[in-house]
């Protein structure tokens, strides 16, 4: 029961930032609520904020309802993203960071020899995946 809730808090934070983050504008700051919940939860509210964020998160969850002005939203979704960044695991930065590129150049590679089926590699999330942790473990 702990694990649901916990995978859903994860997923609401996830999807909070996916589509608010884009548009810099946040409906409610309550919002805002369930994000700090699932930050302290993950252990990253006090290792990847500085008190001046933990601050304005804290305040704007407080004392605003709505967030109206621009300047805001903008600081807030920045705030938001770095505890999006913080919440990945070193695997899912490298399949971003390296993965991909590395599945782009072996599909490439697999098409010059005649293999046209390997140009879907180039964006599959799992041979990304695979290639990451491969290079993780060459270092």
């Amino acid at each position: 029961m702990q694990a649901r809730k916990h995978a859903n808090l994860a997923g609401s934070f996830r999807s909070l930032i996916a589509a608010k983050a884009k548009v810099h504008i946040f409906a409610r700051a309550s919002d805002l609520a369930l994000v700090k919940k699932f930050a302290l939860r993950r252990g990253i509210w006090y290792r990847a904020l500085s008190r001046v964020e933990r601050g304005i998160l804290d305040l704007t969850t407080r004392y605003v309802e709505y967030i109206s002005s621009a300047k805001l939203a903008k600081v807030v979704t920045a705030i938001i993203e770095k505890l999006q960044l913080a919440s990945q695991s070193v695997v899912d930065r490298l399949v971003k960071s390296v993965g991909f590129s590395l599945a782009q150049k072996v599909s490439v590679i697999a098409v010059s020899l005649g293999n046209f089926s390997a140009s879907s590699w180039a964006f599959d999330a799992g041979f990304a995946r695979y290639l990451a942790v491969s290079h993780l473990n060459t270092r």
